[in-house]
């Protein structure tokens, strides 16, 4: 499978196979944080400020770090809740510090990075709850963080896509705070299912299926005949009055066909839906940009369109 792999992706690899790197379910919760936290990544951009701040507007605190980039108004800027990645039981601020940086540097916009609860410490809906406080809780400081509330998105990267389509649905449902766009990053918003993309490369070095079952069992539970549509977004059976989307996932991710499939569904509900897929890449790319060049030149077209909706915004 590695011949199929970008070149940069491929060095990352053979240096993973080098050093045996081995399954997520097979380090155990605390092995994979360890190992996640203890990556060193090159510092990101530089920014106006990064601010620690906690969410509590339904009761339960919330951390979150705002980054606002040095493009963005002091006033009136756009914003992004973003929920970063780690199958609900990996990833803290810290940890995607990184990627928070490149996000806001490609969009101009403020990205408010939260630090959700994870399993199996706390199982479902807890982390969708905090993703929810997160959103409200923009909302209504907006104006003294120099956001316009009219611009605040939500996004993330795969598990935290999931949370963000998710917030989309139930402040949908909820008449909630208003959403202005949502960003996906190889979102996961289903279970594992026999397509095509999961047979094909569900032994990825990134992400295998049974990974995939062991992460989702750990924060939905085993028994999934009790999800629903905020845990897992893909069963939503109406998608129409979401916000407009932007969706991009690798063509070597298992999830593939299940995300674009959610994308598809989105547009025949009449979301303006934007579907990039990216070849040589897998889960995970967009944490990998500081390695890879395809990563990087994703996050500077998703940013370029992310920012360009936010300045020329169309009422679906």
């Amino acid at each position: 499978m590695t011949s199929s792999w970008d070149p940069d992706l491929a060095v990352i690899v053979e240096r993973m196979a080098a050093a045996g790197a081995r399954p997520v379910r097979e380090q155990g919760v605390a092995g994979i944080r360890k190992s996640l936290e203890s990556i060193v990544r090159p510092p990101g951009p530089d920014m106006s400020s990064v601010t620690d701040a906690v969410a509590d507007d339904l009761g339960t605190p919330v951390p979150v770090r705002i980054y606002r980039p040095h493009t963005a108004p002091d006033t009136g800027a756009a914003a992004l809740v973003w929920y970063h990645g780690g199958g609900m039981i990996m990833g803290s601020l810290n940890s995607f510090d990184r990627l928070a940086r490149d996000l806001a540097e490609a969009t101009g916009a403020v990205i408010v990075n939260v630090d959700y609860r994870l399993a199996p410490e706390h199982t479902y809906p807890a982390g969708n709850d905090d993703a929810y406080t997160a959103l409200a809780w923009t909302h209504r400081v907006a104006t003294d963080l120099g956001i316009d509330p009219a611009k605040i998105g939500v996004g993330g990267d795969s598990a935290g896509g999931g949370l963000a389509a998710a917030t989309a649905l139930r402040s949908r449902d909820e008449r909630g705070p208003a959403i202005a766009q949502q960003v996906l990053f190889y979102p996961g918003v289903e279970r594992r299912r026999d397509r095509a993309s999961m047979r094909e490369f569900g032994d990825s070095p990134f992400l295998t299926a049974e990974d995939i079952d062991w992460m989702k069992n750990l924060y939905l539970g085993s028994d999934a005949s009790l999800d629903d549509e905020y845990g897992t977004p893909a069963l939503a059976a109406d998608l129409s009055g979401l916000p407009s989307t932007i969706i991009a996932v690798g063509h070597g991710d298992p999830l593939r066909d299940g995300i674009e499939e959610f994308g598809d569904r989105l547009r025949e509900a009449g979301v303006t839906t934007a579907q990039l897929r990216y070849p040589g890449v897998g889960h995970g790319f967009a944490m990998q940009a500081p390695s890879v060049a395809r990563g990087r030149a994703a996050l500077a077209e998703v940013g370029a369109l992310v920012a360009a909706r936010f300045a020329h915004p169309v009422r679906d």
